[in-house]
């Protein structure tokens, strides 16, 4: 085997998060990051790419700018390198669309050298002897080792399908998958949409612009109470601060779970726009008559999905408020179901070392550290995974700034990036001074 190759930081996975790792520690003269990733090149929700769909977070939310606005590789950085900043100015929209954003994010991996796609991590160990992570990987040119003082991993999570949804019928797509989908979805005679928030709202706008031009039949079920917005009003966003991260992650681990149950809104709603769109679609339909029918349905539980003998699906539900059963059949169903962690396999060889929750979570510490035993003590790090300790931010854009911030300057042992500290006018947690003592 040739020399093993050492660095301070190998980051596990090359989505927004460790990207923006590998882009602030460029700037970061002591600090050498490596990203690895199994995928061929980089790409970000391919299947979701509508031509305009926009980002739900400011441009100032890209990999860098909440903690450095003068750096490199901000997203205005990028607007002036591609000669398109008074364009955007004039366009003054403060949400970029996602194409655009994606663009973003492939000028700067262009810009950097630390990225390695093609490359599978096998295994993680930690050597005792020299106090290093040994991390097997597999290439394009075989197996290689790297050692590493420090690992974070951010691989990001997969699509998630109920079990009550499961099924080997090939007319079951997730909603990641479905631009790749969307001619036979349009050709289809009828389809349905499973599962709310922007996701599901976006395949739905695309379906009821078909429907109008002789397209299929559209439903749209929801288990939601009812199809709810985005809260983006300011004092609500204050929620997903750095204030407030800070101290949901003081609260009790009981507490957390119970008060992030509601925070569903912030996961599972749709943005006005997008509401206003919907719905202008469905004024419009009114002036077609020989439109295929449409029919939207919130506060439905899915209870089953059953393959017919021509191929369709039949699809059983019930009524949440009244508990009447429902079904229907259609060509194509759309689980817009959401995501789940990936399972981290190659961690195997620490896990007697890491600490888990009484639900077998991981305990991330505030830093976002992997609470472990010994020598491990932060030297493990979890970008994305740790929504039942950090609450509503930790899938954020607009924290992955902040938390690449915290690892670097843990890493380091010193102040690298400062931390903003004034992040919300509103008062979280309770102090002496509040009770009078």
């Amino acid at each position: 085997m040739s020399e093993i190759e050492s660095v301070d930081i190998l980051a596990i996975g090359c989505g927004p998060f460790n990207l923006g790792l590998a882009a602030l520690a460029s700037t970061v003269d002591d600090t050498q990051v490596v990203v690895v990733d199994s995928a061929a090149e980089f790409r970000w929700h391919p299947g979701l790419m509508f031509e305009e769909a926009k980002l739900q977070v400011s441009f100032l939310s890209d990999l860098v700018s909440l903690v450095d606005p003068t750096h490199p590789m901000s997203f205005l950085a990028y607007l002036a390198d591609v000669d398109r900043l008074y364009p955007f100015l004039v366009r003054e929209q403060f949400f970029p669309t996602r194409r655009e954003y994606e663009a973003y994010l492939l000028w700067v991996v262009e810009q950097l050298p630390s990225l390695r796609f093609g490359t599978t991590v096998d295994e993680v160990r930690w050597d005792a002897g020299r106090e290093l992570f040994e991390v097997s990987l597999t290439t394009g040119g075989g197996r290689t080792v790297i050692r590493a003082g420090h690992i974070v991993v951010g691989v990001g999570t997969e699509p998630a399908i109920p079990q009550k949804l499961s099924t080997t019928s090939s007319a079951l797509v997730h909603s990641s998958e479905y631009l790749w989908h969307q001619d036979a979805a349009h050709a289809a005679d009828s389809v349905t949409v499973i599962g709310s928030g922007q996701s599901g709202a976006e395949i739905v706008i695309d379906l009821l612009e078909a429907n109008l031009n002789g397209g299929p039949a559209v439903r749209w079920w929801t288990r939601t109470p009812w199809f709810a917005p985005l809260d983006f009003t300011k004092l609500s966003l204050e929620m997903t601060t750095p204030a407030y991260m800070d101290y949901f992650h003081g609260l009790p681990e009981a507490t957390r779970d119970q008060v992030r149950a509601g925070h569903w809104q912030f996961h599972k709603g749709i943005s006005a726009e997008t509401l206003d769109r919907l719905h202008d679609l469905l004024y419009r339909r009114e002036l077609r008559e020989k439109a295929a029918p449409v029919q939207l349905r919130h506060g439905v539980a899915v209870e089953g999905l059953e393959t017919l003998p021509d191929g369709r699906l039949r699809i059983r539900g019930r009524h949440l408020d009244t508990g009447s059963p429902l079904s229907h059949t259609a060509d194509l169903v759309i689980a817009a179901t959401g995501y789940r962690y990936r399972h981290q396999n190659f961690l195997a060889p620490l896990e007697d070392r890491l600490r888990r929750d009484s639900r077998s979570r991981l305990v991330v510490e505030t830093n976002h550290a992997v609470a472990a035993d010994g020598e491990l003590a932060g030297r493990l790090f979890v970008a994305n995974a740790e929504v039942h300790t950090h609450g509503v931010s930790a899938p954020n854009l607009d924290i992955g700034a902040v938390r690449n911030a915290k690892i670097l300057n843990t890493v380091r042992g010193r102040e690298v990036y400062r931390l903003p500290r004034h992040t919300a006018f509103t008062s979280f947690g309770v102090t002496d001074e509040d009770t009078g003592e």
